[in-house]
């Protein structure tokens, strides 16, 4: 299991509001992240909610150079860049990156062309069908996991039909995303219905708002919850967690691989010396 750390090139993050913004600092955030255990660097520079416009001019200079000094700086490190736009995908692909976060689900189709091009690997999401930076609002789906699955697993088949390797490619139940809070919750409960498409599972899930409904807690009291979500979607078989927290998100997961018996104890004292 592989934490995703965040980092933000944006003034207006739900969570960090703006405290990697700048280049310095988002630097010092990827290399924390990368001290932390963080096996993926996820850069974005487009908050997800609704706000002021951003250009793709204004993405690639939030992130066009970034990516590349942050290849410069980690080479063996694994760098995503969440992204639903192909412009933008084509120029950090040259630049280095790893693999294109789709978060807004293929919005863009030739964004799988831009991964196949380059050779990177590809984040297939559920969006609920809406166009990106879009809040939901009475979505409504017969069976929600049914349509993620459907969803997803139809953008990863073309992914790969385009030239993607099918070994590059991931799927995102989009939590949040298209989904009231009760959808996120059902998404991760039956995590096992994604993980038995046998794409690799992304969850995006900390702090996010589905976390604070369930716990009618702020933004900044929402890690417990988040740990919690994270546990049991890592115990259903995801893989991959994209998180704020690297360190609490990763000591979790090695919990959870201990409880499952995939790894052993890290120290072996009790009852031993």
């Amino acid at each position: 299991m592989v934490v995703m750390a965040i980092v933000n090139r944006t003034p207006d993050s739900f969570f960090d509001r703006g405290a990697t913004y700048g280049e310095a600092e988002a630097l010092a955030a990827v290399d924390r992240a990368i001290a932390e255990g963080a096996g993926i660097i996820d850069i974005g520079a487009v908050k997800a909610a609704p706000g002021g416009e951003v250009s793709p001019a204004e993405e690639l200079r939030r992130i066009g150079g970034f990516v590349a000094r942050v290849r410069a700086a980690h080479p063996d490190a694994v760098i995503s860049v969440d992204t639903w736009r192909a412009e933008v995908g084509r120029v950090v692909v040259g630049e280095g990156a790893d693999l294109l976060n789709d978060a807004w689900g293929g919005v863009e189709p030739e964004l799988a062309e831009v991964a196949a091009e380059g050779g990177v690997g590809l984040v297939c999401t559920h969006a609920g069908h809406l166009p990106p930076r879009t809040r939901p609002h009475r979505m409504s789906y017969p069976d929600v996991v049914a349509d993620i699955v459907a969803t997803t697993s139809a953008l990863a088949e073309r992914a790969v039909a385009v030239g993607v390797r099918p070994e590059a490619v991931i799927i995102d139940p989009g939590h949040d995303f298209g989904k009231n809070s009760r959808h996120s919750l059902e998404a991760t409960r039956r995590t096992d219905e994604l993980v038995a498409t046998g794409w690799p599972v992304l969850m995006a899930m900390s702090n996010k708002d589905f976390v604070g409904e369930a716990l009618d807690t702020t933004v900044e009291e929402r890690l417990e919850g988040t740990l919690a979500a994270t546990a049991v979607s890592a115990w259903l078989g995801a893989r991959i967690f994209r998180a704020h927290q690297v360190g609490a998100t990763l000591r979790t997961l090695r919990m959870v691989a201990a409880i499952r018996g995939d790894t052993d104890l890290t120290v072996a004292r009790r009852g031993v010396v």
